[in-house]
């Protein structure tokens, strides 16, 4: 009987530990929240590169957002857009501290890239369970996207 108020109390205490630390946390771009174009904190932050890669109208056109640092590495997604539409999403670079952030990568980039081609902006649900990389993912993506003008 005396283990219920201890689950209790260490169920608090943790809550408490969770709201704590995001209480000082910037909104994110996830679902849409918070600001329109990329935050971070990072000074390993570049800045983003566009790469026409057509000279006639209506032709594609490529930028590559800039590399944001999150809690395990640091990757930049580079976007392409034809006709105001975004065609392809795609990794330009991927670091990664450890090999399971790496094996967590390669399982949702490919979740975050249909998130991005789905919903037409960097405005995405996340991922359960890698939080930071999907908003590393979308910061990535609307600095690509405000560099080629699309909203």
């Amino acid at each position: 009987m005396r283990r219920a108020p201890a689950v209790v109390v260490a169920s608090a205490a943790g809550f408490a530990g969770i709201v704590a630390m995001h209480s000082g946390s910037s909104p994110s771009i996830l679902s849409g929240t918070g600001p329109s174009t990329p935050v971070s904190s990072s000074p390993a932050t570049t800045g983003p590169s566009t790469i026409p890669t057509g000279p006639r109208a209506g032709a594609a056109t490529t930028a590559i957002g800039t590399s944001e640092q999150y809690g395990y590495g640091v990757l930049a997604v580079k976007v392409t857009v034809r006709g105001g539409r975004i065609t392809e999403v795609s990794t330009a670079k991927l670091q990664t501290a450890e090999q399971y952030s790496q094996t967590l990568a390669q399982q949702v980039i490919p979740l975050l890239r249909n998130e991005v081609l789905s919903a037409q902006s960097a405005h995405i649900n996340g991922i359960s369970g890698a939080t930071y990389t999907s908003e590393a993912y979308a910061y990535s993506v609307q600095s690509a996207l405000d560099v080629l003008g699309v909203k």
